[in-house]
């Protein structure tokens, strides 16, 4: 079989198989090779139905040979070919699409999207980019039915998002907030931080940035505030060390230019997109929108480093990375939805260097002692480790290592590079106390 469909990929030049989150799913091209493949499948049955064949030797007269039948049975149940998958046929299924597709009216358009997706077994596939950008910029602009928004993201979420269908909500989403204005020299690391409402791990990424922004990078910062009891985390903690918090795009490129840094939350990015990601609470489960954050890179920075935990979605947000152009990416797995180094186990960095595909295992280093938090809160104790209060040689190691992630990310460097990365990451924490906050 894999020799078989690596001649049919030749042949055709198209992957024929996608990978998803969950699965390989059949690409656009292949949907559309479907009904022809079924029309050659049922003209073949036909070929092989036994014919009625006349004998020009022997032959009878019906009349003489009637009778009734002892027991009238009824006939065998089959389906041909053509209807294996389910109704109705499938050139009327893309009869309808067609028609939908002609329309003006948003909702219409949306729900061909829908429709397209979660149609059943043999009638639906993944959207293209083109397509997912369509339908989230109807729902970004407020032009979707409710019913619609919840049935798209449900549908995708469920049966996994494709690279193309991420890559196609991305677009979108920077059409909505305005980053087609914007060049990528403003800005020279997109670092996402949707953290979990579930995460109780203190946020030392957020010094790991501040580092970077002390030796002249220009670092965006961007992430909701959690929920419940950790809501306000890392506004509380990036205004403890002095990353400036923003609250509109400009702000943040005004901080940036002064400071090198700045954090704004996604809602003041998109009041929509910050609703949409609320919806967490109302479908209790991640969605589409969840898996898009991590790729907006709202102000189109030239280096992008994310966290994501799902090993199956690490790939897919390298790929949709691949179909945005991005040239230097990396993705840590370690810590959920931020981008924070786990240097006390192995680990595999997946990169794009220069645009093309390269994984990077990192062996695990020597765990020190943790130290307890003593007379202070968890804030206190967070921002001592900064400020050189406190030696938290574990916390250290943490923050140091993902500072050495980010330099090779900025500079787009290769796997040889690492380690002098991680040697002038140290050096940056060492000399960190002349310009704490």
């Amino acid at each position: 079989m894999s020799r078989i469909l690596g001649q049919i990929r030749e042949v055709y030049d198209d992957p024929i198989f996608i990978r998803s989150s969950r699965r390989l799913i059949p690409t656009p091209f292949a949907e559309s090779m479907r009904q022809r493949i079924r029309a050659l499948a049922a003209e073949a049955e036909a070929l092989l139905r036994p014919q009625e064949r006349s004998s020009k030797g022997f032959t009878i007269d019906p009349a003489a040979w009637s009778g009734s039948p002892v027991i009238e049975a009824a006939p065998l149940a089959v389906r041909p070919s053509i209807l294996l998958e389910g109704e109705p046929l499938p050139e009327s299924f893309a009869r309808k699409l067609a028609v939908i597709g002609k329309a003006n009216d948003a909702q219409k358009r949306l729900a061909k999207h829908v429709a397209t997706i979660g149609a059943g077994i043999g009638h639906s596939r993944p959207l293209t980019t083109s397509e997912a950008e369509d339908a989230f910029s109807s729902i970004l602009a407020g032009r979707a039915d409710p019913v619609q928004v919840g049935a798209l993201l449900s549908v995708m979420h469920f049966r996994g998002e494709t690279a193309a269908e991420l890559a196609g909500f991305a677009q979108a989403a920077r059409t909505h907030i305005g980053s087609a204005g914007r060049t990528s020299s403003s800005v020279d690391l997109d670092w996402p931080a949707y953290i979990s409402p579930k995460s109780r791990r203190m946020p030392w990424f957020l010094q790991a940035a501040k580092l970077l922004a002390q030796s002249g990078y220009r670092i965006l910062l961007h992430g909701n505030d959690g929920a419940g009891d950790i809501r306000g985390t890392l506004v509380s903690a990036a205004r403890a060390i002095g990353i400036p918090v923003c609250a509109s795009p400009a702000a943040a490129a005004e901080a940036i230019a002064e400071r090198g840094i700045a954090y704004i939350p996604v809602a003041a990015l998109s009041s929509q997109i910050y609703r949409l990601l609320s919806l967490y609470s109302v479908l209790e489960t991640r969605s589409s929108i969840n898996s898009l954050m991590p790729l907006l890179n709202p102000f189109l920075a030239s280096a992008c480093m994310m966290g994501v935990v799902r090993p199956a979605y690490r790939e897919l947000h390298r790929d949709a990375g691949a179909l945005l152009g991005c040239r230097s990416m990396t993705i840590l797995g370690g810590s959920r939805d931020a981008a924070e180094a786990t240097p006390f186990r192995s680990s595999t960095l997946l990169r794009l260097v220069d645009g093309t595909a390269e994984d990077l295992f990192v062996p695990a280093r020597p765990e020190p002692k943790a130290y307890p938090l003593t007379g202070m809160t968890s804030l206190e104790y967070w921002r001592a480790v900064w400020t050189g209060t406190i030696r938290d040689e574990r916390a250290t190691d943490i923050i140091t290592a993902t500072a050495a992630t980010a330099l090779l990310t900025v500079a787009g460097g290769d796997a040889g590079q690492y380690d002098p990365c991680r040697l002038r990451a140290r050096e940056l924490w060492d000399a960190r106390r002349k310009c704490a906050s």
